[in-house]
Formats: C-alpha cells, structure tokens, sequence
C-alpha cells in the first residue's frame, strides 16, 4: 500500500506540528526541574505551563488540519 506524496501546505503543518512537539516537551522538563528546586518562582511555572497549554491547543488545531473530513 503506497502512500501519497504530502503537498506542500501539508509537510509545512506537520513540520509546524513537530516543532510545538518538541518545545512543549522541553517546557515539561523545564517546569519538572524548576520545581525540584526549592523555593521556586511559582509565577514563572504558572506562565511556563500557560504556555504549555497554549502549545497544546496549537497542536490539537494542527492535528485537526491534518485529519481528512470523514463523512458518516
């Protein structure tokens, strides 16, 4: 089973889809690390995970791109 060439607009959404992958990782083991550490700015984790969450819905927008439209 072959499957089909992407187009452009396609390989620009998941290389988009991959780098808010890896940055929403890396923010995970940044708030990991910071709160290890004691005392910790809990302001700047609040923001961290903020923007955690907000790479997520990007993603999940993304994601929702990529998905072909299925008619039941």
């Amino acid at each position: 089973m072959a499957v089909p060439p992407m187009d452009e607009a396609t390989q620009v959404l998941q290389e988009r889809l991959e780098g808010l992958r890896v940055e929403h990782r890396d923010l995970d083991e940044v708030i990991s690390r910071l709160m290890e550490a004691s005392p910790y700015d809990l302001l700047q984790i609040q923001r961290l995970k903020k923007r955690k969450l907000m790479l997520k819905d990007q993603m999940n927008r993304i994601e929702s791109q990529l998905l072909p439209d299925i008619i039941a």
